[in-house]
């Protein structure tokens, strides 16, 4: 069946979360530096078969896309000229990482930890893509 993968799009890094091969569960994969990210993709492409990917659209509370789209449409057309195969979706962003920050302060780890920025991105990846398979099963 293969994979689907969440990517939540930063200017200095992005978080990234994946389906079991089921597309039953997501889960947090990586944060990985936004500058090295195609080269991160490439290797976890080559190890592993994605079918789909969903990419954050970063939407304020007044419904206007927010600057850092420009800087995702730019990545989502290399993404698709250098992996063709793999269908890109879009799913509403908002509130993902302020809902990371929730979970991650109940889930009990310590104040340095429940701030670490690359935590956060990871868990919002892992939001974008659970919002994305409930909306799939309805």
């Amino acid at each position: 069946m293969g994979k689907i993968m969440a990517i939540d799009f930063g200017k200095k890094r992005t978080g990234i979360a994946v389906t079991d091969d089921l597309q039953i569960i997501a889960s947090g994969l990586d944060t990985v530096e936004t500058a090295t990210l195609m080269n991160f993709l490439q290797q976890y492409f080559s190890e592993n078969q994605v079918k789909e990917v969903v990419i954050g659209l970063p939407i304020d509370l007044k419904g206007n896309l927010s600057e850092i789209e420009t800087d995702i449409r730019k990545f989502i057309g290399e993404f698709e000229t250098q992996f063709p195969g793999i269908t890109v979706h879009r799913l509403d962003e908002r509130f993902t990482s302020k809902m990371a920050s929730f979970f991650i302060s109940q889930s009990g780890k310590s104040k340095k930890r429940r701030e670490d920025k690359s935590l956060i991105d990871k868990v919002s990846a892992t939001l974008i893509l659970q919002n994305f398979l409930e909306n799939k099963q309805r």
